[in-house]
C-alpha cells in the first residue's frame, strides 16, 4: 500500500536509516517550476542536515525511468501545480508502489480543481464565496448583477495566484478571463470577500498555529507571496482562542471533506462579521524563505528541518514501514 488516508496512523521514525533512499521530486513543468525548485532544494538540505540518504530529482517526461533507475524507496513530492500537486504524479507513484508523502490521488486531484472544491464544500455546507464560470461567451453584466463588484477572477488549475486578477469593473472582466484562460481553459469569477485573509496548516492530523496574511498589494498575489518584502505574517494572528481554534477546526474538517491527508494547508477569508469563507486547500504548500507552513511549524515550535522529517514521515504509515 502506497497511499496513506486522511484517517491513517503515520509511523514515527526514529532514524533516517529507516526511510531507504529517498528521492525529492521537484521543478517540473508547470507554471510553478521556479517555486517548486526553491521548495525543493530547501527540503533537500533539510533531509541532508538530518542524516536522510536523499536525492534531488528535476521532474521531466522519463520519470518513470528515473524513478527506477534510481531505485528510491519513498518520495517526498514537492512539485507544485499541475502535474504534480493534481494526482497525475501521486498516480504514477501508486502504479509504481513507490509510497510519497502528502494527499493521495483523490485528494491532490480534488484539491488542485477550485471548482470542484467549491462544489463539494457547498454540497457538504462549508462556507466558500459565490461564484460563476467565465468564458468567451459569458455575459459579464450578468457577472456583475449576480456577484458585484470587485470579484476575483483565477484559472481553476493553478496555485501560487498564477494568472489571477482582481477585477473592479465590468469592462475588466473580459482581460481578466483572457489572462486566466492563457494558464487553464477552466475560469472563474469569485465574489470579493472584505476582510482579512488566514491561513492554517496542518500536519499528521494537527492544525498549526494560524497566520493572517497582510500586503499592501491589491491581494495576496504571487508577487507577495514569494518576492515581496512588505507582506506581513502575523502568528499570532490575532484571533481569540475560541476563533482560532474554531477556524482550526474548520481547516482539519475541510482537509477531510476533500480526502486531503498528510500534510498541507487551507486558506480562508474572514469578512468583517468574522464568519470564514474558504478560499482553496493546498496539498503541496511552499517550503521556500517565505512559505507560510515553515513559519507555523516555527510558531509551534518545529524547526525546518524537523518539519521536513515529519513531512517524510507522512510516506510511512503505522505498522507498514
Amino acid at each position: 500500500m502506497t497511499r496513506l488516508q486522511h484517517n491513517s496512523e503515520f509511523k514515527h521514525v526514529r532514524e533516517p536509516a529507516e526511510f531507504g533512499h529517498v528521492g525529492v521530486l521537484m521543478g517540473g513543468r508547470s507554471a510553478e517550476r521556479e517555486v517548486s525548485l526553491k521548495s525543493g532544494i530547501a527540503v533537500l538540505q533539510a533531509l541532508k542536515n538530518k542524516g536522510v540518504n536523499a536525492t534531488g530529482i528535476d521532474v521531466d517526461r522519463d520519470i518513470i525511468r528515473v524513478l527506477q533507475e534510481s531505485a528510491v524507496d519513498r518520495v517526498v513530492i514537492m512539485l507544485h501545480g499541475r502535474g504534480g500537486e493534481d494526482g497525475v504524479m501521486q498516480a504514477t507513484l501508486e502504479m509504481l508502489n513507490i509510497p510519497y508523502t502528502g494527499s493521495g490521488v483523490l485528494g491532490s486531484l480534488l484539491s488542485m480543481d477550485k471548482l470542484r472544491t467549491k462544489e463539494i464544500c457547498i454540497g457538504t455546507g462549508v462556507p466558500t464565496p459565490e461564484f460563476c464560470l467565465l468564458d468567451k461567451g459569458s455575459d459579464f453584466k450578468a457577472v456583475e448583477e449576480r456577484l458585484g463588484f470587485p470579484v476575483i477572477v483565477k484559472p481553476v488549475h493553478e496555485g501560487s495566484s498564477i494568472g489571477i486578477s482582481k477585477v473592479m469593473q465590468v469592462d475588466e472582466l473580459e482581460s481578466a478571463w483572457k489572462k486566466a484562460a492563457e494558464y487553464d481553459p477552466v475560469v472563474i469569477a469569485e465574489r470579493w470577500v472584505t476582510g482579512s485573509e488566514y491561513t492554517v496548516s496542518i500536519l499528521q492530523h494537527q492544525a498549526l498555529p494560524a497566520i493572517r496574511l497582510e500586503t499592501p498589494r491589491l491581494f495576496y498575489d504571487y508577487e507577495a507571496k514569494y518576492k515581496s518584502d512588505s507582506t506581513q505574517y502575523h502568528c499570532p494572528c490575532g484571533l481569540d482562542k475560541e476563533q482560532e481554534k474554531a477556524l482550526q477546526e474548520l481547516a482539519l474538517q475541510i482537509f477531510g471533506i476533500v480526502d486531503a491527508s498528510g500534510w498541507g494547508r487551507v486558506d480562508f477569508m474572514l469578512d468583517e462579521s468574522g464568519m470564514a469563507w474558504l478560499i482553496e486547500v493546498n496539498t503541496v504548500p511552499g517550503m521556500t524563505d517565505h512559505s507560510l507552513v515553515p513559519m507555523a511549524a516555527s510558531v509551534a515550535g518545529i524547526g525546518f528541518d524537523d518539519l521536513v522529517w515529519k513531512i517524510l514521515e507522512t510516506s510511512c504509515e503505522a505498522g507498514n514501514g
